[in-house]
């Protein structure tokens, strides 16, 4: 299993008008959270786009416990318990505040594509050497998420990914 914490501080321009930080921003700070852990692995999104592979967001989960309110600092845990599969890879994650309380839990599921096609493509065998320390042959044998299926390869995009 890979972990990784990254902080943000919240801004008010990211609360609502009840002072609580508004839903949409969680998505952001997953990718905060995603960006800075690759960051770590020393991967990179800008070299991984230069060769053609882009990382959409096929599902996106945020359940909510407690609000997050203007000037917190958030603990954003990012998680991968599984290896990436085929062309995907599971992201979650827990926000906490400074009392260490959860405030957030929640998931992304990522697709590699073909920039030039946007269908599917196997994950870069790169980024599966780096990722592959942090996982036992017994990880390497569970499906990507509880309850889900494994995904062949060749599993065709969800329609919203396939260019037009």
């Amino acid at each position: 299993m890979y972990s990784s914490d990254i902080q943000i501080r919240v801004r008010y321009a990211e609360t609502d008008q009840m002072g609580y930080v508004y839903h949409g921003n969680y998505a952001a700070y997953f990718e905060v959270a995603r960006t800075e852990s690759f960051r770590q692995l020393n991967i990179s999104y800008k070299d991984l786009e230069a060769t053609g592979v882009g990382m959409p967001v096929g599902e996106l989960r945020t359940k909510f416990r407690r609000p997050a309110r203007y000037d917190d600092l958030l603990t954003v845990r990012l998680l991968l318990k599984q290896p990436a599969e085929g062309s995907r890879v599971l992201f979650e994650y827990e926000i906490y505040n400074e009392a260490r309380e959860l405030l957030t839990e929640g998931h992304t599921l990522m697709v590699f594509v073909s920039t030039a096609t946007g269908r599917p493509v196997p994950i870069p065998e790169e980024i599966q050497a780096k990722l592959a320390p942090y996982f036992t042959d017994d990880d390497l044998a569970g499906p990507l998420s509880p309850g889900t299926p494994r995904l062949p390869v060749n599993a065709p995009a969800p329609a919203a990914f396939g260019k037009k």
